[in-house]
This record gives structure tokens, sequence and C-alpha cells, in this order.
């Protein structure tokens, strides 16, 4: 089921389980995991994009390798928070996904993570050619801690209402 409401995500995932960040491309789908405690997103990979079957199988298998209970989709908002026809393709894709895998899915603004990543490999003094081959995961480890990051500070509130 897709969530626009991350208070409501969080309800539907499963205790103990992990999520799943993507960065969608038109080219790649950079591929974030976390922790079965929800603190720390790792990047994980990068999938050339071939067809929506073939890039859904090897998201199922990671799904299913590492018992993932949820899928942060990061949400390409214009810079003024319009959504134009990226936003609409990413729309797209969660919902052909939903049908294929019924697993809570939500969607995490991804304005300027792409840019946050190059800083952090920039700053890692990482070479050029290697960048290109990691700046998409890391771009969706971006995505993913952000969302981990509201999900704890909802906790946090959540422990001081009782």
């Amino acid at each position: 089921m897709i969530y626009e409401d991350m208070a409501e995500f969080a309800a539907a995932l499963p205790p103990m389980s992990a999520l799943i960040g993507l960065d969608l491309g038109e080219k790649t789908i950079g591929v974030a995991v976390s922790d079965s405690f929800l603190s720390v997103a790792t990047p994980l990979e990068t999938i050339r994009r071939k067809k929506f079957g073939l890039d859904a199988a090897r998201l199922t298998e990671i799904i299913r390798d590492r018992r993932i209970g949820g899928l942060v989709l990061g949400l390409p908002r214009n810079m003024d928070g319009s959504e134009g026809p990226r936003c609409q393709s990413t729309r797209a894709f969660a919902r052909n996904f939903d049908r294929l895998l019924p697993l809570p899915i939500t969607f995490w603004d991804e304005r300027l993570s792409t840019v946050a990543a190059e800083r952090a490999l920039l700053e890692a003094d990482t070479t050029r050619k290697r960048r290109a081959e990691v700046i998409d995961h890391v771009a969706a480890g971006y995505i993913l801690q952000g969302a981990l990051d509201r999900l704890a500070v909802m906790r946090r509130q959540g422990a001081g209402d009782d």
C-alpha cells in the first residue's frame, strides 16, 4: 500500500524489519537499505534500468534477502515544491511495484540529495570515475536516512506523549 503520510507508513511497518530506499533515475536505480532498528541507511548498489519487470525482480530479490518491511522512494520535486513529469514517473513506479509486491511504500522529498551525495564524495576525495559509479546509491542513502531520521523524531515524540 502507498502512504503519503509518514505516520501511516510507520504504523504499517512490520516490527524489526529494515527499509529499502530508492533513487529512481531514467537510466539507474540507486539502492540503499537500513538496519532493522531503522537508524542507519547504507548505500547498497546501483541497478542499471532495463525493463520494469527486470528492475522489479532485482529489487524483490534484495527485499526478500534482507527482510525489508517497507520502501521509501525519493520523490524528485521541483525546487518550488511542485511536481513535474519525474514525480509522475516515480508515482507510476510505486503503483506498479505495489501491484507486484504488497509492501508499505512512501515518498521522501529528494531535492538536493544528489548534490549532498556529490559533496560527500568530493570531501572523501573520491575519483571522478568512482563518483560516477556510486553517486546513485549514495543519493539513495541520503534519501533513506532522511526518512529514518523523520521516523526517529516521530518515535521520540510518541514516547513523550505517554
